[in-house]
């Protein structure tokens, strides 16, 4: 029979162990020797089989780290396992070594495993759903070809400090087309709308007309038929459409036979030329068709009124820089060609990516900013685990130190088991992201460009890896650092608790500081960002919202062109409604209040001495029915209400709002003034009555002038459009069918559009600051749950580290008093101290969320106090459990603890 002990003794000679240390090795490893011996007797092997078995066990790793996952105390053995490899004897590498001994180490403690896996995947998984959000919004290029060379051309007014830009007129496109070299294609455009009749229920399209460069410009194809050719768009050969990918589908299911078939717009047959593809949404997806845009001669010379979006596709090697530049050297000779109408104007080109994602760039930079400090937050508490864990693991620290582990091979050691769990977490955190990107989606306001694109792409799973890689070196770096140096004098001792020392103490304390600081950013941001929600929805919208139903109604061109027929229309309307059981009122009005609609002119006022144009009073014009003001609860301050009799034959009359008369008549009564605005041989208006003030666009906005005209004496035909609004005695929404019924009483193929109830608008008009404050309170809340987590786990370790002294001080005569204020000072200092911190911090990086404030100054003292006093409450809930748990130590357990 082999003496194995003495094999093993031979084997650890020249480690020079104590001792105690190198008998407690011996005999664990001499024990499982025998055992492999027998094991092998038992299997029939010979005794020199056997034996030579056992020996194999020493000499070759891989069979030993198998063999000795049984033994019941694996301290030594792992030891032995790191001294043959540092003697030359392993000859599995080293890496897959650890990351199998990782995994075990990790099962063999799955509570605190689900934890930190449950904690990296919120942290990771948040920031991957809004880096989903970012990619697709702000990263990737526009799906067009060489997206690159496509840029947004604007007319900018010279005369604002900020170079406001603006539309483009008729002729002033016409010129750029006709003058600039820089493009390859330069296109004109509009949002329109169109009536569909015809085969079955009448609908309203969302369209764009545009000049027949459009396609050429975008570089797209058709995924049916043809797209225009460049002549489409002179008059009469404009009659041609192409059908979105979406609507094709929906309205002719999805026919191929549709191309060359004719379909009815606003009366007039157009031929149907091509489907674009699914992916092709511009400018959105809301988009249903495309029509060419046959200019008339007086929109072609039309350098005043500014209605044109343009876009351009420069020419290979032509920078945005270069076009720029001589799009404003043509903006100059037009400016000196026609001063009138061109004096103080020059033009602004932007690429076209920029364009359509700039107004959303600051919000997504913030919100990515701010799910930064969540991951940070979890990082910092997975940290916390870690060095607890660590601290439990010192004597194995220090036996496989002693045994001749350098401590490159420890840290790595640390690090693998960080990588296992930050991948483990980003492999749940991937799962997390892909609900909360659906949910984004569900619950966003509507006005985010391109946000239906977001998905876990390449891009995005590179992001979530290294976030894994992030996660692994902010988890793990400070504990492996902590556990790679043992103290192998104390730790070795019989007695010796396995403490981490005074260093790991300060890394604990100093990362749930770090936690807490960058959870009072996130509180603060996100309550001051409640507080500016909570003050807009407080803004009285100037009329009463409740049973308030809308609808839209755009009037075809063709059937309607003048005004005594557009008038009689809304007039029948409105009184077939009127008649209809449970409504109250009805009224109409050009554009609603809170769509962010106006129609400005300019003012004169006669007898007033004459000013330049462009510094004349401006004002939004309204067209509304006689009824409109009283549905809708708009207050009469002065003056009388529209009544019938005010129609063509009648003198000219407006109301104005308060806020119109308080700047133009500020120490008068405006009550029969007179104003002019629109074309200057118009007979003057004469004010009949002053209105309160509504919220004309947004609640956040701030209201300007407005007049209303009766839109029985309109004058501009082309106003074609009304929105018909019901005040009803029950539930608005129920009414709706019926009134669809009267409207196409009037006119079968007048479709009705757009139907909502006015609280319904009312909560639509503050969905992005919703969603914004949504969103960031929703992390602020989950940061202040990780924040108060690392307070109650460094609290609870310190308490488990000093059972001891507890015992101790009870038995000395300490009270329960005494205890729950040693152990709830320890976690208050470091909560203030970081609360401290978080303020500083909070004073400077808010001033980042100003523009999305409304009402609140970055500085509000009620939130920073609010989030001062919250902090330190969370934070003595979290230090309460194991201070009660301390003050219950019994002290003769704690002095026989260890």
């Amino acid at each position: 029979m082999s003496d194995w002990k003495q094999i093993v003794r031979q084997h650890l000679a020249p480690l020079r162990l104590p001792p105690e240390r190198e008998i407690e090795i011996v005999e664990e490893l001499a024990q499982h020797l025998e055992a492999v011996y027998e094991d092998a007797l038992s299997d029939g092997a010979t005794e020199p089989e056997a034996r030579a078995r056992a020996l194999r066990v020493i000499a070759d790793g891989r069979v030993l780290e198998c063999e000795l996952s049984r033994v019941e105390r694996p301290l030594a053995a792992r030891a032995a396992v790191e001294w043959i490899e540092r003697r030359g004897g392993m000859r599995m590498e080293s890496l897959w070594q650890d990351l199998r001994y990782g995994t075990r180490m990790l099962l063999k403690q799955p509570g605190f495993t689900l934890i930190a896996i449950i904690t990296l995947a919120l942290g990771i998984g948040a920031n991957t759903a809004i880096f989903s959000v970012v990619n697709a919004v702000l990263l990737r290029p526009l799906a067009f070809k060489e997206p690159d060379r496509l840029v947004a051309v604007w007319e900018r007014n010279l005369k604002k400090p900020d170079g406001e830009k603006s539309f483009v007129g008729g002729a002033n496109f016409s010129d750029w087309k006709r003058q600039s070299q820089s493009f390859d294609a330069l296109a004109a455009y509009m949002n329109w709308n169109y009536n569909l009749t015809g085969d079955g229920e009448p609908q309203r399209l969302r369209a764009i007309v545009a000049t027949g460069d459009l396609f050429r410009a975008l570089g797209v194809e058709p995924a049916l038929g043809r797209t225009f050719a460049p002549d489409d768009d002179q008059d009469g050969r404009d009659n041609v459409v192409v059908l979105s990918h979406a609507f094709w589908q929906s309205r002719f299911g999805a026919n191929r036979e549709i191309v060359g078939q004719t379909v009815t717009l606003n009366n007039g047959k157009h031929t149907v030329i091509g489907v674009m593809p699914a992916w092709f949404e511009f400018p959105d997806a809301r988009t249903e068709i495309w029509r060419p845009m046959a200019m008339s001669a007086e929109q072609a010379q039309n350098r005043q009124g500014k209605w044109l979006r343009v876009i351009g596709r420069l020419k290979a090697g032509v920078s945005p820089e270069q076009a720029s530049a001589e799009m404003n050297a043509i903006a100059g000779r037009l400016e000196r060609q026609y001063p009138e109408a061109n004096g103080g104007w020059g033009a602004s080109l932007l690429p076209l990516h920029e364009e359509v994602a700039g107004k959303v760039r600051r919000l997504m930079w913030i919100l990515l900013g701010a799910v930064g400090f969540v991951l940070l937050i979890a990082c910092a508490n997975v940290a916390n685990l870690l060095l607890a864990r660590a601290a439990s693991r010192q004597k194995e620290m220090a036996v496989r130190s002693a045994l001749g582990a350098n401590r490159v091979r420890l840290l790595s050691q640390f690090l693998i088991e960080s990588l296992l769990l930050a991948a483990l977490g980003g492999a749940a955190g991937l799962l997390l992201a892909r609900w909360c990107s659906e949910a984004l989606i569900a619950l966003s306001p509507g006005g985010i460009p391109r946000l239906s694109e977001s998905a876990l792409d390449a891009r995005v799973l590179g992001f979530t890896l290294l976030l894994a890689l992030l996660a692994t070196l902010l988890c793990g770096l400070i504990p492996a650092w902590q556990a790679s140096k043992p103290d192998l004098d104390e730790t070795l001792k019989e007695g010796g608790r396995g403490a981490t020392g005074h260093a790991g103490r300060r890394w604990r304390s100093a990362l749930v500081v770090a936690e807490v600081a960058a959870g009072v950013v996130l509180l603060v941001g996100a309550g001051l960002m409640v507080r500016s929600f909570l003050k807009l929805q407080q803004v009285n919208a100037g009329f009463d919202p409740r049973n308030l139903l809308t609808m839209q109604i755009m009037l075809p061109a063709g059937k309607y062109a003048r005004n005594e027929q557009q008038i009689a229309f809304f007039q029948q309307t409105l009184e077939k409604i009127k008649t209809l059981p449970g409504v109250q009122s009805a009224g109409a009005v050009q554009d609603l209040p809170l769509r962010l609609n106006a129609t400005s002119f300019p003012v004169t006022i006669p007898g007033r001495p004459a000013v330049a144009e462009n510094e004349r009073p401006m004002a939004v014009h309204r067209t509304v029915s006689d009824d409109y003001p009283r549905t809708m609860g708009i207050p009469l301050l002065r003056g009388r209400a529209f009544t019938p009799r005010d129609d063509l034959n009648a003198p000219p009359v407006v109301i104005i709002n308060q806020t119109m008369a308080r700047r133009l008549w500020p120490d008068e009564d405006p009550v029969g003034k007179q104003l002019r605005f629109g074309a200057p041989e118009d007979p003057p208006y004469t004010i009949v009555g002053v209105a309160g003030d509504i919220k004309h666009m947004g609640l956040a906005g701030e209201e300007g002038a407005v007049i209303y005209q009766p839109h029985a004496q309109k004058r501009f035909a082309w106003l074609r459009w009304m929105a018909i609004v019901v005040r009803t005695d029950a539930e608005a929404l129920s009414l709706a069918a019926a009134i669809r019924r009267r409207v196409q009483e009037v006119d079968r193929d007048q479709p009705v559009y757009e139907v909502a109830t006015m609280e319904e608008l009312l909560a639509k008009s503050v969905a992005e600051p919703r969603f914004t404050t949504l969103l960031v309170g929703g992390f602020a809340l989950l940061a202040l749950g990780l924040a108060a987590l690392g307070i109650y786990g460094v609290v609870s370790f310190a308490v488990v580290q000093r059972t001891h002294e507890i015992g101790i001080r009870v038995a000395l005569g300490a009270q329960v008093r005494d205890v729950l204020a040693l152990v709830i000072r320890q976690g208050m200092t470091l909560a203030l101290l970081g609360v401290a911190l978080g303020l500083a911090g909070a004073f400077a990086l808010t001033r980042l969320i100003e523009s999305l404030l409304f009402g609140v100054t970055t500085t509000d003292p009620l939130t920073f106090i609010g989030v001062s006093a919250l902090l330190p409450i969370v934070a003595l809930a979290a230090c309460w459990i194991p201070a009660r748990r301390a003050a219950k130590v019994d002290p003769l357990v704690a002095l026989r603890c260890q």
